[in-house]
């Protein structure tokens, strides 16, 4: 490394921290002299300045009196799991309270390592590599962590009960004395919190909350919204705002009010915080729209206490049952939600794109704006393939014409970006009216759901770009190229089924793009789909601007959902700020927080994901609980030593079928292949393999579910894929059409 000291010169303090830092590593004194080539005598200087920089917090003391800089952490560190990612992967923090603001991007390389899994609070050490400003985290052990709080099923036993975790990660009972039951009934899910002590063996707990009968669906959410500690209640300050607010004024606004705007959700929503509007334009050859987004920003002001509520919070979290919402429902669900034929204040957008769907221009103004009808995913989709003619009389002009006119030239600009569009089919649990499980229902994506996704996207395309243009910072939504050692994973498994990924060392979202249109059709395309996502990075939120891989853009920001999200929130501020719509914009000194606030609502998105596949699982098991002995069309969405994840095709529930369980010989883990086979044989089980599956038990005290294969393995690996009539959205393949 090239450095710029005299040799046998004691080097300056900023030449020092400068070297250190460029380094990468950790330095001994030793290492550092001899780089300097300091005499004897000058040692002990170096020694106690490193010492003076080290007690000034200017560079850090590691192990073996070996120093690094602040920004970096040392090779071999104690690091707590935080969470999850979207494809169960875990998520890694330094515990060293240096890092608590900015804590840097973890990944784990858990390939090499052996036992259980880590779970969510668990300390582990591991050996620390740089990649490309994030670490790789080479796990070496796991350290012993009991959690403070737990969630599970209280069972009685005289004078004192058990409690079973519902984190299938956490291999103990707890033992609950009976001065500390709190009155809990056989079967109950509760609460309860660790203490000191063990009793016949078991750590002890003490319960703090009942939630009810495990069984019942009620009371899984509450459950749930305790164990990911997600807020419930607002400040009584947030809430008295909420009560004083009313109807907003026209000043300072353009009146929007004769454009027929409407809302397109699905039946059951509640909050509607987008409106669309389009139509031809004949001067230019293409087509105007325009996107209208609920004014957030005049009800929730900066620092003031429904802001403070809205930044904790980070977003809506929607359970099958309830929502948790981001805002107290005199907003979310009144003033600040676009109902029909109310004035409603809105921040839009107005787009003129060209016949390929490309932008040519767009303003952004602040308006008031009365929405003609509330429409549905299935009416507008309906109402495009002529099941009903005309449009409801409550809308003065049928807008199927425009909206999908710039909707396929929009189509048309996707396709030609080379977006990977994976097609991953989404399930609702069905709660009826006494709320008891009616079913699972399939939502199928319409061109109607394309059709809004396209026009969210242009308009949070369009903020961004005047974020910028305009100096303003900028909370982006950043998807990251994928990480070098997934892309290498990924072709490996690709190879061995005879496909390719193009693009080299430069890989691109096209050739990701390409690959899905050369694998659609197969019968393994599903399996496919999920081995490419479980190569990308997860999308944050950031002020740093990385661009969307995924969507293959520059840059984007989330702008069209401030009833639900916050960073929409900031991004509406900055807007307002930067085009000098309004006195309630963006504090300029509150951009120095956007780098922690971008990991704080990253975080209570990845919460809310989290909650929400939690409720889908639990709920889907105590459906499932009285078809043990069933059998269903399974596929195979995960492969691990230990053996394979399925999901349950009609259902979407995920079981596991351990190796032990596999019969006809040794299975092996093959990891380019990402399957189990027999011993010297092509035998065995892979991704996206269609199998049939007997259920052998559900556990509704953890959500999981447990399966077997039902019929025997042959040569040739079976591949088809099972026939699942799935027409339209609302319809149950288990049960009765749910009730909304």
């Amino acid at each position: 490394m090239a450095d710029d000291k005299k040799n046998g010169t004691l080097p300056t303090e900023e030449a020092l921290i400068e070297y250190i830092s460029k380094s990468g590593k950790s330095l001994s004194r030793r290492e550092l002299a001899r780089n300097y080539k300091l005499a004897t005598s000058d040692r002990r200087a170096l020694g106690a300045l490193l010492e003076a920089l080290s007690e000034a917090g200017k560079i850090r003391r590691g192990r073996g009196k070996r120093y690094m800089a602040n920004t970096h952490l040392p090779s071999v560190s104690v690091l707590e799991v935080s969470g999850l990612d979207e494809d169960g992967d875990i998520i890694l923090r330094p515990t060293d309270h240096r890092f608590e603001k900015a804590p840097p991007r973890i990944r784990a390389n858990m390939r090499a390592f052996k036992g259980p899994a880590p779970g969510v609070g668990d300390r582990v050490l591991a050996r620390l590599e740089k990649k490309r400003g994030s670490y790789l985290a080479h796990i070496i052990k796991r350290l012993e962590q009991r959690p403070s709080n737990i969630i599970g099923v209280f069972r009685r036993h005289p004078d004192s009960g058990i409690v079973e975790p519902a984190d299938r990660r956490l291999k103990t009972n707890y033992m609950i004395n009976s001065r500390d039951t709190d009155g809990a009934e056989d079967g109950e899910l509760v609460e309860c919190e660790t203490i000191s002590g063990r009793e016949h063996g078991l750590p002890l707990a003490r319960v703090v909350e009942r939630f009810g009968n495990s069984e019942d669906p009620s009371s899984i959410v509450p459950a749930l919204i305790a164990k990911h500690e997600i807020p419930k209640t607002f400040s009584a300050a947030a809430l008295r705002q909420a009560e004083q607010s009313g109807a907003a004024t026209m000043e300072g606004r353009d009146d929007l009010r004769d454009i027929p705007f409407v809302t397109i959700d699905d039946e059951t929503a509640r909050d509607f915080d987008d409106a669309v509007w389009a139509e031809r334009n004949e001067t230019d050859d293409g087509w105007h729209l325009i996107v209208a987004i609920a004014d957030v920003a005049a009800y929730v002001r900066p620092s003031d206490a429904l802001d403070k509520v809205a930044q904790e919070r980070g977003n809506s979290v929607y359970f099958p049952t309830t929502v948790i919402p981001m805002l107290p429902e005199q907003l979310s669900n009144g003033w600040c939600s676009l109902v029909p034929n109310e004035d409603r204040p809105c921040l839009a957008v107005d787009i003129w794109i060209n016949d390929n769907g490309q932008k040519t221009r767009h303003q952004f103004r602040r308006g008031m704006m009365r929405s003609a009808a509330r429409l549905t995913y299935n009416l507008v989709q309906n109402m495009r393939d002529g099941v009903i003619e005309d449009a409801p009389s409550v809308i003065p002009k049928n807008p199927v014409s425009g909206l999908y006119g710039a909707f396929e030239a929009l189509n048309k600009g996707r396709q030609a970006r080379g977006v990977i569009d994976l097609d991953l089919p989404e399930r609702k649990i069905g709660v009826d009216e006494h709320g008891a499980i009616s079913g699972v229902d399939i939502r199928v994506r319409l061109d109607s759901h394309r059709l809004i996704e396209e026009f969210m996207i242009l308009a949070n395309v369009c903020a961004a770009e005047t974020l910028e243009s305009v100096n303003m910072p900028c909370m982006y939504r950043v998807h990251d190229d994928p990480a070098a050692d997934r892309v290498a994973a990924l072709r490996k498994y690709l190879k061995t089924i005879g496909l390719d990924l193009g693009g080299g060392q430069a890989v691109r979202p096209r050739h990701f793009a390409s690959l899905l249109r050369s694998a659609k059709g197969r019968a393994d395309f599903m399996g496919i789909q999920d081995a490419i996502l479980r190569s990308q990075a997860q999308a944050v939120y950031s002020p740093s601007n990385v661009g969307h891989f995924g969507l293959a853009l520059r840059r984007y920001a989330h702008f069209t959902s401030p009833i639900r999200r916050y960073a929409d929130l900031l991004v509406h501020r900055a807007l307002i700020q930067g085009l000098h719509l309004g006195d309630d914009g963006l504090y300029i000194e509150d951009a120095d927080d956007f780098p922690q606030i971008g990991e704080q609502i990253s975080m209570t998105e990845r919460r809310a994901m989290a909650a929400e596949r939690d409720a889908f699982d639990r709920l889907a098991t105590i459906y499932l609980s009285d078809q043990v002995g069933a059998e269903f069309n399974a596929r195979i969405t995960g492969v691990e030593r230990f053996g394979l994840f399925a999901e349950l095709v009609d259902i979407g529930a995920s079981g596991l079928i351990p190796v032990s369980t596999l019969e006809g010989g040794y299975f092996r883990l093959d990891p380019d292949r990402r399957g189990l086979f027999v011993d010297g044989s092509k035998t065995g089980y892979e991704l996206g393999q269609f199998l049939k599956v007997r259920l052998k038990e559900a556990n509704i005290a953890t959500g999981g579910l447990l399966i077997e294969p039902a019929e025997q393995m042959s040569e040739k690996i079976p591949r088809q894929t099972p026939a699942i009539d799935v027409k339209m959205l609302g319809t149950s393949v288990l049960g009765k059409k749910r009730r909304r």
